[in-house]
């Protein structure tokens, strides 16, 4: 059995987790998440300098209190492990520099996990995850992006968006209806007394070179604006903006344009297994939905517990568990960390000469 503490600090949760496995077994000792949101409310965003202070902070007490709460003493972990791209540079920083020092004062193994890797992984704490290689739905507040990940966690992208991720245009959008940050439960709450077919928004899709559209990509932006421009029309009619049904109507687009994309392309590379993770997939609408299209398709649906669907430790954890396998997957003690890195580079965060 492998022991991991692993720290999340990439944006605006202060993460730390202690998770092991035996063989395809994962476990969660501990998952302390302080969120951060109140004091980014007010801002209607994520304020990066504010954000990497609160880090800095609040780490010490929520490692201290995971470590307490799973009974497991740095001196018998395995390793060691925190995001270190992509995400606010300075707020990766902070749990970057924390990790590795505790590297050194330990001397224990340092493993630089990848965000996304991180939330693709969390799907390893579900019951029957998929073993062989599968197609993954990563929807969240900073990336929607469709990757196939093969048995020994390599990992190609095959569909990207071009602008707002969904998790941002959800904001976004939240922000315009007044229904505060984060925008996507509140958008959430409030359509389940909308009528979902009353406005008919655009589903935008990006153009390629020959005429045509980008099969797998996606584009929110333009859904957003139209959102937008319905909102004007209809604040210069009436006083009375009907914001459950315009709410309603934006999340079923969104939803429809998640799963018709990922089906079409899980069924275009014969994928018959297709994993769903990240902020957004914990919405209600897009999980019962992609099942439902997906049993048509004969294509089984992996969804990522809720309560690990948002930035956590845990996922992390569990990417470093994974990589452990692999007895060359080590990260040198002088990797830095990047506000970018796309995931076709995260095994670059394990060579000797570190990518930054």
């Amino acid at each position: 059995m492998h022991k991991v503490l692993a720290i999340e600090t990439s944006c605006d949760e202060t993460s730390v987790s202690l998770v092991s496995n035996s063989g395809d077994n994962y476990k969660i000792h501990s998952n302390i998440i302080a969120s951060q949101i109140d004091d980014h409310a007010k801002w209607g965003g994520v304020v990066p300098e504010l954000a990497a202070r609160k880090h800095l902070e609040l780490l010490p007490f929520v490692l201290e209190k995971a470590l307490n709460e799973s009974k497991i003493k740095v001196e018998d972990v395995d390793a060691i492990a925190s995001t270190v791209a992509p995400g606010l540079v300075g707020c990766l920083r902070v749990g970057s520099v924390t990790a590795r020092a505790l590297c050194y004062l330990y001397s224990k193994p340092f493993l630089g996990i990848h965000h996304l890797e991180g939330h693709l992984s969390s799907i390893l704490f579900s019951e029957n995850y998929p073993k062989k290689t599968f197609l993954t739905l990563l929807v969240s507040g900073g990336h929607t992006e469709l990757i196939k990940v093969g048995e020994k966690r390599e990992m190609y992208r095959l569909g990207k968006s071009f602008d707002d991720a969904a998790g941002e245009a959800f904001d976004k959008v939240g922000r315009l209806l007044g229904l505060g940050y984060p925008g996507g439960p509140a958008i959430e709450k409030i359509a389940k007394k909308g009528d979902p077919y009353k406005f008919d928004l655009p589903k935008c899709r990006i153009s390629d070179k020959e005429g045509g559209f980008l099969k797998y990509d996606f584009s929110f932006s333009g859904l957003k604006t139209a959102v937008l421009r319905l909102v004007e029309k209809i604040n210069l009619d009436t006083c009375n903006l009907p914001v459950p049904d315009i709410a309603a109507s934006f999340e079923r687009v969104v939803a429809e344009v998640l799963v018709d994309r990922t089906i079409k392309c899980a069924r275009d590379h014969n994928l018959d297994n297709i994993v769903v993770v990240g902020g957004v997939a914990a919405n209600d609408t897009l999980r019962k939905m992609m099942i439902s299209e997906a049993s048509k398709n004969s294509i089984k649906v992996n969804l990522a517990p809720i309560n690990l669907c948002t930035d956590n430790a845990a996922m992390i954890g569990a990417a470093a568990l994974f990589r452990l396998k692999f007895k060359e997957h080590q990260s040198s003690l002088k990797l830095g960390v990047s506000g970018r890195l796309s995931i076709d580079q995260a095994t670059s965060l394990y060579k000797e000469n570190p990518p930054f």
